[in-house]
């Protein structure tokens, strides 16, 4: 009898799940996937007439999963991460979108951040200072990721322009007057885009004039250095010195600690900033000092150099630092993530090492950082007659 009636229950199960699958009724793995694919709809570095609809549909997608489903989720760019990660809170940023700008503005532009609070902090910090150092001027933001800028709009609801938005804002605000000021480290690849963008605006905008990035001129060989980079140099090291709460320089030193700054890289010529910001250090007598990029471009800086550099100086311990504006995907994961590949994981594979600890922190919050892009805007200012 028994064995009559698990039968029967096998058969209604079996007939159940035809049912389902006349009905059109999804596993967890296709739902998840087609969360995952429009995800990666969004994922690119256009925006269409679509991309509005587009973020919307990837988020209501991503919420009608239950937990499980959701750790289901991949796919070319798409991961449990992308809406599930908590970077913060994004109600602490502000995009600067507004309109009623006048004819006098200043166009604060960066690559950009998913990570909020770093957004808030790093990003939000320049401009603010901006905003503060020249009340008479309307500050305005702009990202060139515009795989970033979905991300957040997606993710938070947060609406952030691209260049041509916010150009495009500009114009139709009135705007006679624009200096742009890049938040980049050095006249790279972002740099370029950047004015080949401007180009295109040339006869709608009456004046329009680009500040200095962050570490001004590139220079021509790999011992050329300047005051910017040597602001920049001193601001850093001395940054990761408190956050390391040594009362010195010197005992930094004495203590056996080497501070490794993690840059992006590039294949660009500027490329030979990063040695230059080496030299820099040298020249400063910073010889715990060591600029790396996750690139590895130029190759002295990839890791496995920066490794064998500080190891063969004698340094047991070594504190990683991001060489960067903003502390976002880069300083979170490929510097002090988990994956065997990062570099917090590579230093300690090396062996060579007793004590290894990260300082997430970005270029972009600290005060003398701030000063010196409202130094490179007054000189765009003042550039205008």
């Amino acid at each position: 009898m028994k064995k009559i009636i698990c039968l029967a229950l096998a058969a209604i199960m079996v007939l159940a799940i035809a049912a389902c699958g006349e009905n059109g009724a999804k596993s967890d793995q296709e739902l998840a996937d087609e969360a995952a694919k429009l995800i990666d709809a969004i994922y690119v570095q256009e925006r269409t007439d679509k991309t509005d609809e587009q973020c919307t549909a990837a988020k209501a997608a991503w919420d009608a999963l239950t937990d499980a489903q959701k750790e289901l989720v991949s796919g070319e760019y798409a991961d449990p991460d992308y809406f599930g990660r908590d970077t913060g809170d994004a109600s602490a940023d502000d995009p600067l979108n507004a309109d009623e700008i006048g004819n006098k503005e200043i166009l604060v532009v960066s690559f950009g951040t998913s990570f909020n609070n770093s957004r808030a902090t790093d990003i939000k910090g320049i401009e603010d200072a901006v905003a503060k150092a020249f009340p008479d001027w309307s500050v305005r933001r702009a990202f060139t990721a515009q795989i970033i800028i979905n991300h957040i709009q997606a993710r938070d609801g947060e609406k952030i322009d691209n260049m041509t938005q916010a150009l495009d804002r500009a114009v139709a605000n009135g705007v006679e007057t624009l200096v742009v000021q890049p938040t980049h480290l050095m006249h790279g690849a972002e740099y370029d885009e950047l004015t080949g963008v401007l180009d295109q605006y040339k006869d709608k905008i009456a004046t329009i004039v680009v500040a200095e990035p962050l570490l001004g001129a590139v220079g021509s060989d790999a011992s050329e250095i300047n005051e910017d980079k040597k602001n920049v140099a001193v601001a850093i090291a001395d940054a990761a010195r408190k956050d390391g709460s040594f009362t010195t320089l010197d005992a930094v030193e004495e203590s056996g600690t080497a501070f490794v700054f993690m840059g992006h890289g590039t294949s660009h010529t500027a490329k030979i900033t990063y040695s230059q910001m080496q030299a820099q250090m040298d020249e400063l007598g910073y010889k715990n000092v060591f600029i790396g990029t996750v690139e590895g471009e130029p190759e002295e800086t990839s890791c496995e150099e920066i490794i064998n550099r500080v190891h063969e100086a004698g340094y047991k311990n070594v504190v990683l630092r991001p060489l960067m504006v903003v502390a976002g995907d880069h300083a979170n994961n490929d510097m002090a993530g988990e994956d065997e590949d990062s570099w917090i994981s590579m230093f300690a594979a090396s062996g060579y090492f007793d004590n290894l600890s990260t300082q997430i922190a970005g270029l972009g919050r600290l005060t003398a950082v701030q000063e010196q892009y409202i130094a490179h805007t007054q000189a765009a200012i003042d550039s205008i007659g």
